[in-house]
């Protein structure tokens, strides 16, 4: 008589395996958003995605006001700072204010110095506005204030001469 032989409880494992691909490592949204930068990427990962998060009664126009941002220099650069996408060459100069502001929607954005106000500053610097679009707030910020696309379209021009000399001011 025969022995009994035992099977195993364990599947077999194939001989003939098509090799897994090789997954890249996941990386971190910052991580992604800093090699950006480094490399000289103008739109940043990180404002792509809080941008297609966002939930905002205007997001069309926030998005037609941060290519238009984008399009006056190639030297500007965005990023996310005081939690809103904003713009920068050395320094940040503009973010957009995506907050309700007497309960009407509009998009803000403000032109500023930085968070802190620069050091030995006495006065606002000279922007010049023929279209009356600014509200200035202090001597170092002021607000462009945009209804809906219809004027943001008709306003470009003006936007894109105050943010170049903005740039050239600061």
């Amino acid at each position: 008589m025969k022995p009994a032989t035992r099977k195993s409880a364990a599947p077999r494992a194939k001989t003939a395996r098509a090799a897994a691909p090789k997954r890249q490592p996941a990386t971190s949204g910052a991580r992604t958003a800093a090699r950006a930068r480094a490399a000289g990427a103008r739109t940043d990962p990180e404002v792509e995605s809080f941008l297609r998060e966002l939930v905002h009664p205007m997001k069309a126009e926030v998005a037609a006001l941060r290519r238009i941002v984008l399009g006056v220099s190639p030297t500007i650069r965005e990023g996310i700072k005081w939690n809103s996408p904003s713009f920068r060459t050395s320094e940040f100069f503009a973010t957009l204010h995506l907050r309700a502001r007497d309960g009407q929607p509009h998009v803000w954005l403000i032109l500023h110095t930085g968070a802190k106000g620069r050091p030995g500053a006495k006065s606002a610097p000279r922007i010049d506005d023929p279209s009356g679009i600014l509200e200035w707030l202090a001597k170092d910020r002021c607000l462009l204030s945009f209804a809906d696309r219809r004027e943001l379209r008709a306003r470009r021009a003006a936007l894109e001469h105050i943010v170049r000399q903005w740039i050239r001011a600061i």
